[in-house]
């Protein structure tokens, strides 16, 4: 060993004395970066606000740690279809949804495509001129449902020498491109037989080998997420699954830019898709309001009962529930023959307008005009029993 090395080399005693090695105190809050977070948890640390009081639960789980069954069930591949099926000259980018994922769709179909189309010419054209000329007649702006094949023949038709599509692929469909985990019939095959007949050994367990189901199958997460996020509290998330308002209380974050009328979507703590929803508020009115409707459901996306039911447990639920069993209410918990006063509910409409039309009666008898009307009865009435 060389003069350098031992020199280099220290104690630990001696590194001891020269500085102090421990956590010092601080007020400072610790930094939390969220870039690589999957999915819909990505940068939820620049969302703003509400609260971060709330009671986590231990059902649901991330979208990534799903179990096989339902990972596939609330999943989606992009597919990178061949030429032939169900549209002959079509070939690239198209999602195909699995059950739950289905219920997405619609939301994909008006996100707009992009095709990338190859066309030939019967004749050669003259000019340059004439092919710029033409290109600057053809902007197209269209949906779903638009004839590439047919442009491609008016094309020819301009340029004077006819024409005909010989090749369209798709390379955009909704926010997936076939950059982003593009996969084949072939891929899928192969992922259900590894599935189905390998087996992958973790200490003495065996387990089915999910990692190339799991490669090609996307969770639906993924398709949302240029949607702006409302993050709500667990104990709100089964209510929303049975069709509730999302109400502000329930409300932990919310993103940025969000306006009324928006479609948005709402997320769990563990970066679930609830359910799609169209905005009744503002960013600024959320900041600024404790109460309120924020969104009303416009798909769950979520199955119900896979978190717990958290309505219903107060005191008046409790005692209402009660009052049900000792039939004091009926079953729908209305009020009945038996149920206490003062337990019904005051209608203080009808009780204004009995009230009016009894003050009215009381006036009408008060009056001298009515009593005069009263007298004049009751001698007619006298005279023709004495006529009798």
């Amino acid at each position: 060993m060389g003069k350098k090395e031992k020199q280099s080399k220290m104690d630990v005693g001696e590194a001891q004395e020269q500085g102090t090695f421990h956590l010092k105190p601080s007020t400072g809050e610790p930094s939390l970066n969220s870039e690589e977070w999957p999915l819909l948890l990505k940068n939820f640390d620049k969302m703003n606000v509400r609260t971060n009081h709330y009671t986590p639960l231990p059902e649901g789980c991330s979208p990534l740690r799903r179990e096989i069954r339902n990972y596939i069930s609330s999943g989606y591949f992009n597919l990178d279809k061949p030429a032939n099926p169900s549209s002959h000259e079509v070939s690239g980018c198209l999602i195909v949804c699995i059950d739950r994922t289905t219920r997405l769709a619609k939301s994909q179909q008006g996100a707009g495509k992009e095709y990338i189309c190859i066309f030939k010419l019967h004749n050669p054209v003259e000019s340059e001129k004439k092919i710029k000329q033409a290109l600057e007649k053809f902007r197209v702006k269209c949906e779903s449902g638009t004839y590439v094949r047919t442009i491609c023949v008016h094309l020819g038709l301009i340029l004077g020498v006819g024409g005909q599509m010989q090749e369209l692929r798709r390379n955009r469909s909704g926010i997936t491109d076939e950059h982003d985990e593009l996969v084949t019939l072939h891929d899928v095959l192969d992922a259900q037989y590894v599935l189905d007949h390998h087996k992958a050994s973790f200490r003495v367990h065996s387990f089915k080998d999910e990692t190339y189901m799991r490669k090609i199958v996307r969770p639906l997460e993924a398709l949302l997420v240029q949607h702006k996020r409302i993050i709500v509290k667990d104990s709100s998330v089964n209510a929303i699954c049975y069709g509730a308002k999302i109400l502000l209380p329930g409300v932990l974050r919310y993103d940025d830019g969000i306006e009324v009328g928006q479609e948005i979507v709402i997320v769990s703590t563990k970066g679930e898709a609830i359910c799609l929803a169209i905005a009744q508020m503002t960013t600024s009115t959320m900041a600024s309001t404790d109460h309120g409707v924020v969104a009303k459901s416009k798909r769950v996306i979520m199955e119900r009962d896979v978190y717990g039911r958290k309505w219903g447990l107060g005191p008046v639920a409790s005692k209402k529930k009660q009052m049900i069993k000792d039939g004091l209410l009926d079953k729908f918990g209305k009020p009945n023959a038996n149920t206490p006063a003062n337990w019904k509910a005051v209608d203080y409409s009808v009780t204004k307008v009995e009230a009016t039309v009894e003050e009215n009666a009381n006036r009408d008898v008060s009056s001298p005009n009515a009593k005069k009307m009263k007298t004049s009865k009751k001698e007619n009435t006298s005279s023709s029993s004495e006529s009798e």
